[in-house]
């Protein structure tokens, strides 16, 4: 049991760095004075999903969630 848990600490630190590092590469949400002239409906704005913003974002979702299951698994007493 001792090997699965360093193996778990091992993804749960990788998962960290890897989490602060894309969350410091993702764009601001504001969108500045283009969204009161409503400039904010650009082509970018409306396939954000399949930029790398977007892809940065699901990126995100994915390692947060991560980052909890491993927290939960990690504090158990096994």
């Amino acid at each position: 049991m001792d090997i699965l848990r360093i193996v778990l600490t091992i993804l749960f630190i990788i998962d960290c760095i890897g989490l602060t590092i894309i969350v410091l590469m993702q764009e601001g949400k504001s969108q500045g004075l283009g969204s009161i002239a409503g400039m904010a409906d650009t082509y970018w704005g409306r396939n954000k999903g399949r930029s790398m913003e977007g892809a940065l974002v699901k990126a995100t979702r994915v390692m947060g969630i991560l980052f909890f299951v491993l927290a939960l698994v990690l504090n158990l007493n096994f």
